[in-house]
């Protein structure tokens, strides 16, 4: 059977342009061809996941009916009663999976046979679902919307993270000719800019200049102008790579009549490292910063564990981006990976204030903003040399 991973060869986009052209004529014409539609997703998760990746898909199949069965429970328990431990271990057990995933690895030196390509985004959707039920923004859960949610092919392996009360605004019905018709100028410009993006940029910076850089980074060893030029090269194949994916699971999604937000939005163009986190990656770090960061910081201060505003949130910052460097990997870099980012974000707010206090007495003009780029930047790209592993080749080889 044929194996293709999402977005990665012209055979994949011939596919998808033959499949999904019933569809777009169907949403020109304001219909939804549910059955057709179901068919397709359908075929192409069989692609990412059948063939040789068979034991994903038995993976995926598994993790859905233990998701729903978590999902359905909590929902009944919802309209039984309000328990706060129920509430706590709804989310454990639907975390539970990828945690598993994350550690075997470090535990076993074997990759955890439940995973599979995109388990930590669908986890991300299902917490959602839990949290937004806990606040009763969810009263009731339909079973085939819940599987289209989750199972949506476009952003099943790598995101964008979709909501599901919006995802379903756009999902149940059909948009007006003229709203798919800007969609689908949205989506075809999205799918050229991918392409630029992914097999352009993206393999120049990692397929044509990484290596050599890296290789005489390594030759060198220690602290070289070649582990300088590493440094950014990463960074640029990282950033054009991964948003280059985006912009083709954004487009798809788009040619399905599905406003999936974007993913990215000039990350390299912000003045300080919060904004950074403002623009880069724009569905995790908003899902972060709402269902973690967000909910601890109103536990310690509803429970009144600390009072200083600046400590609490500083203290949130810390919790928030540990999660983030654990969930990348347990190793030590992505975990100092995740401890420089919550240390830049505590600086950087630590300056947002005294500048604050101080507006009158100290400059503010392009010269400055383009500094604040400029600095933004570097230190952005510093934490991607730690977060590359590179460093571990480096210094720690046998």
């Amino acid at each position: 059977m044929l194996n293709l991973q999402p977005y990665q060869n012209p055979t994949y986009f011939l596919l998808l342009g033959l499949g999904l052209l019933p569809i777009m004529v169907g949403l020109l014409n304001g219909k939804r061809f549910r059955v057709y539609e179901t068919v397709i997703s359908f075929l192409f998760l069989l692609l990412t996941f059948g063939g040789p990746k068979w034991q994903e898909g038995l993976a995926l199949i598994g993790y859905i009916v233990f998701e729903l069965c978590i999902l359905y429970a909590y929902l009944y328990h919802r309209r039984q009663k309000n328990s706060g431990s129920v509430f706590v271990l709804a989310v454990i057990l639907a975390i539970l999976p990828l945690v598993i995933v994350k550690l075997t690895p470090a535990l076993s030196g074997h990759n955890s046979l439940i995973g599979f390509l995109g388990i930590s985004y669908l986890t991300f959707k299902v917490v959602g679902i839990v949290m937004e039920m806990r606040d009763g923004l969810i009263k009731e859960l339909d079973f085939k919307e819940v599987l289209h949610f989750l199972l949506f092919f476009p952003t099943i392996s790598s995101g964008p993270i979709d909501r599901y009360r919006r995802f379903l605004q756009d999902y149940n019905k059909a948009p007006s000719k003229e709203e798919y018709i800007q969609l689908l100028g949205k989506g075809v410009f999205y799918i050229f800019l991918g392409f630029l993006y992914k097999f352009v940029l993206a393999y120049f910076f990692g397929s044509v200049l990484l290596p050599k850089v890296g290789h005489v980074a390594l030759f060198d060893g220690g602290i070289s102008w070649a582990l300088v030029a590493y440094m950014y090269v990463y960074s640029m194949d990282l950033f054009f790579d991964f948003a280059g994916y985006s912009l083709f699971a954004v487009a798809i999604s788009y040619l399905l009549g599905v406003k999936t937000p974007i993913n990215f939005n000039k990350p390299f163009s912000a003045p300080n490292i919060k904004e950074f986190w403002n623009r880069w990656h724009m569905t995790l770090s908003f899902w972060f910063r709402d269902y973690v960061y967000m909910r601890f910081v109103f536990f310690i201060m509803k429970n009144k564990l600390l009072t200083n505003k600046v400590t609490i949130a500083n203290l949130g910052y810390l919790v928030l981006f540990l999660l983030m460097g654990f969930w990348h990997g347990v190793t030590w870099y992505y975990i100092v990976y995740g401890l420089f980012h919550a240390c830049a974000i505590i600086i950087c707010d630590a300056w947002l204030r005294f500048k604050k206090k101080h507006q009158a007495k100290l400059p503010s003009n392009k010269a400055t903003h383009l500094l604040g780029i400029v600095i933004t930047f570097n230190v952005v790209c510093f934490s991607f040399l730690i977060f590359s592993g590179f460093l571990d080749t480096l210094f720690f080889r046998n």
